[in-house]
């Protein structure tokens, strides 16, 4: 007998509690169903040869994987069909893609990565889906790129799925965070943590100190603080879905500052303000985290472009406070 409660029946416990957010709650329920399908095609993903590369890269300018590909197509052609939004943008998509007659009344403007840590693809390290819904605006058209112009802070609902050792769930309506975990044996996302709050410590630093010559002095120093004073040790994956949860989860520092590679003095970000920093941001602050972009908390930027870049760096209130005196 399940002493545990299924993705289905929180959901349903949360509806009663907010009969307001019918639409959210439903879009969660379809967002677990495109977790569970691309869990299936990754964890079979060498048994039907769709490893590597197809050839072709992304707005991005990043090499796209088969993988990417199958993510990416799944994820458009599900939430079309789903009814709930107006236009979604995606990390692989130049623009926003339109849902046609699916989309006409919806009310809702989905953001997704669908496969972040591509690179990890071939090597079975873990990666993930990003997701960020944001309510439609009325004031432009609904497939206007202006409709993804909004702050972190007005996300109604965002999240991840991370595929690993296990497929986890992590998602938060504004009210703290959630963690699932999908039971293969029975099809079924279930409760594992209700409303994670990142620790205070802080045993380790998640940075690609590869580029550590090529980052502000700020993040520097603090980098150095982190190992030198703080005794932080290092623990890093390189898959940004994978880093975040560990942080979340066991506390820390998880950073991805600015880098100048050209000696330019003009320091460039590298995640999607969009497609990664806004939704994980949001998820940091309801477990009581703060992210920056370098100077400014993330939920307070406003988009001025669809793949917009920003730095990133993650941290309790005491660590973020250090970085901004460092």
């Amino acid at each position: 007998m399940l002493q545990t409660p299924t993705l289905t029946q929180y959901l349903l416990r949360h509806l009663s509690a907010h009969p307001d957010q019918k639409g959210l709650t439903m879009i969660m329920s379809d967002i677990a169903v495109i977790g569970k399908a691309l869990s299936r095609e990754i964890n079979r993903a060498g048994l039907i040869n769709i490893f590597g590369l197809v050839g072709m890269t992304n707005i991005q300018g990043e090499q796209v994987h088969k993988l990417d590909q199958i993510a990416n197509q799944l994820t458009k052609d599900y939430l079309r069909q789903t009814g709930h939004f107006s236009a979604l943008s995606s990390e692989e998509e130049d623009g926003v893609v339109d849902m046609g007659e699916y989309g006409k009344d919806a009310r809702y403007v989905i953001a997704f990565d669908p496969l972040d840590g591509s690179s990890n693809i071939d090597v079975n390290v873990s990666i993930g889906t990003i997701f960020s819904v944001h309510t439609r605006r009325d004031d432009v058209e609904r497939t206007d790129e202006k409709q993804f112009f909004q702050t972190g802070r007005s996300q109604v609902l965002a999240g991840y799925i991370l595929y690993g050792s296990s497929t986890v769930l992590v998602f938060s309506f504004g009210d703290g965070v959630h963690e699932f975990t999908l039971d293969q044996g029975l099809g079924e996302f279930l409760l594992s943590t209700e409303r994670i709050q990142m620790p205070e410590k802080c045993p380790y630093y998640s940075v690609n100190e590869g580029n550590y010559d090529y980052f502000p002095q700020r993040d520097r120093a603090f980098i150095d603080y982190l190992k030198a004073e703080n005794k932080c040790d290092l623990r890093y994956i390189g898959s940004a879905v994978a880093d975040f949860h560990r942080t979340l989860k066991k506390g820390g520092v998880f950073m991805y500052p600015a880098i100048d590679k050209d000696g330019t003095g003009h320091y460039k970000g590298k995640y999607r303000l969009n497609f990664e920093n806004k939704p994980m941001a949001f998820l940091a602050e309801q477990a009581g985290a703060v992210v920056l972009d370098g100077e400014r908390n993330i939920l307070d930027i406003e988009p001025t472009a669809l793949h917009q870049r920003a730095a990133f760096v993650m941290g309790s209130k005491a660590m973020i406070n250090h970085y901004l005196t460092s």
